[in-house]
């Protein structure tokens, strides 16, 4: 399983037309064979941090998703971003 997550920033009188416009995207995403989880959401204490967190069977479906990026509109609306991606060997009940 991997694991994607992390943050965007963008400017904060613009965060929640920037999730907005990814409502479609979330929506495609847990349609997306492999996709086990997709959630964009506001953060509560940075009025410009958009959280991601993402679970996928494997890398091959993530990527096939993943296609070519966000949209233009999308991608100048990103001030600064730190997404990583993990690897999971095993998992189980918190």
């Amino acid at each position: 399983m991997l694991i994607v997550a992390g943050h965007l920033v963008v400017a904060p009188d613009g965060r929640d037309a920037y999730l907005q416009g990814c409502v479609a995207v979330v929506e495609r995403a847990r349609q997306a064979q492999g996709c086990l989880d997709f959630a964009l959401s506001a953060d509560l204490v940075d009025p410009g941090r958009i959280n991601i967190l993402e679970r996928w069977d494997n890398e091959n479906d993530l990527l096939a998703f993943r296609g070519s990026g966000p949209s233009g509109d999308q991608q100048v609306a990103v001030l600064d971003a730190s997404v990583r991606r993990y690897e999971v060997s095993s998992e189980g009940p918190a």
